[in-house]
């Protein structure tokens, strides 16, 4: 058997710009998914992962099955019939396990669906397929199999590793520099324990509010509507969420390049004030931290966070928002007083650091072999 890898990922910056084709930034992470696979001589597809009922899915029946929305299935099938449109599979068996702690936004569906779409690719006629073909595959998987109207953002810094930074107007997907450690910065995420049973809706209703603004101005994605027309009209309509979460993403976009950059200075400082921006325009333009009738752990976590590190640090939501975590971003000195305080409210182990990997998916590297000691 062959092993494979797939990195979880972490955001950097760009919540919810990237289902409108605009701006983001996310990074690989050293947790990830493993498996280990063979082809089988059959038209078959197994997937064997631990907490998961087994998967079994046929090469001759690749179209969206609707009772198998939200499944493992549902993503195997889905990739399956995005790459046998351009290239000729063979069944294989794969057991796959992952480190990736849930909860913590760190996308593994995304990782698992790249890393599933790898090993298609790999035991194909062609051989392994680019990053950005994985991804797209992977990300039409979950959109239209899966249920979840997804952007690109998670699928593509899986598929490639390191940091990313993402115009998805102009399909520029290009390697940055996020050294935070040289920084003196820790990067952190706190699982607050929310269930994101149920966000399936309120998660899908930002992408049609953002879609409803941009064929009010004839655009299909905001990314395509003139930052300066939405400006002009802006004042007739910030009362109403739509538009609104409309604001948000031209703010966010802008935020993007501005991350960049400081990167690129090596500015610690900017990069925590661009994160603080953008955690309080999702706080109040986007508004994807509570919601009727499910819990208001995230927004503890945050207020928790708020105290914390107020003048000294940056906190947001990670990821979709209304359950689950907190991600943080301070010098090296604060992270001991944080974690404490927050392991102390959400559970021993909630807060943990979170470390950028250059590891994309890709076959794993073996160990290396133990050297004989010498005596």
């Amino acid at each position: 058997m062959t092993s494979f890898f797939c990195p979880g990922r972490t955001e950097l910056l760009g919540n919810h710009t990237d289902h409108q084709k605009g701006r983001a930034m996310a990074a690989a992470i050293d947790l990830g998914i493993t498996a280990s696979a063979a082809p089988n001589g059959t038209g078959l597809i197994q997937v064997y992962s631990q907490g998961y009922a087994p998967v079994e899915i046929s090469l001759n029946r690749l179209w969206p099955d609707e009772k198998e929305a939200g499944t493992s299935a549902a993503l195997v099938r889905g990739v399956a019939g995005i790459l046998s449109q351009s290239m000729t599979l063979q069944g294989f068996v794969a057991h796959v396990e992952s480190d990736i702690p849930p909860g913590r936004g760190m996308s593994s569906s995304a990782a698992f669906a790249v890393l599933i779409g790898y090993i298609m690719s790999f035991y194909a006629d062609s051989g392994p397929a680019a990053p950005e073909t994985l991804a797209r595959a992977a990300q039409k998987a979950e959109n239209r199999w899966f249920g979840k109207p997804c952007g690109l953002m998670d699928q593509m810094a899986c598929a490639m590793g390191g940091a990313v930074y993402m115009d998805l107007l102009e399909n520029k997907f290009l390697p940055i520099a996020c050294d935070l450690d040289g920084l003196g910065l820790v990067l952190c995420l706190t699982d607050t324990g929310g269930s994101h049973a149920g966000t399936e809706e309120v998660y899908a209703q930002i992408s049609e509010d953002m879609t409803q603004v941009a064929r009010h101005f004839g655009e299909p994605f905001l990314a395509q509507v003139r930052p300066a027309d939405f400006d002009a009209e802006w004042p007739l309509h910030q009362d109403e969420l739509p538009w609104m979460r409309a604001r948000h993403f031209f703010d966010e976009t802008r935020r993007v390049s501005s991350m960049a950059d400081a990167l690129g200075l090596q500015d610690g400082q900017r990069c925590m004030e661009l994160m603080n921006q953008s955690g309080r325009s999702s706080e109040r333009l986007l508004q994807n931290i509570q919601t009727e009738g499910l819990g208001s752990e995230l927004s503890q976590g945050l207020d928790a966070s708020a105290r914390l590190l107020k003048g000294r640090g940056a906190w947001r939501v990670h990821g979709g928002g209304f359950a689950g975590c907190v991600q943080a971003l301070m010098p090296a000195a604060e992270f001991p007083r944080y974690q404490a305080s927050m392991d102390f409210l959400f559970g021993q182990g909630a807060c943990q650091p979170v470390h950028i990997s250059p590891r994309g998916v890709g076959v794993k590297a073996r160990e290396p072999a133990p050297q004989p000691s010498e005596r």
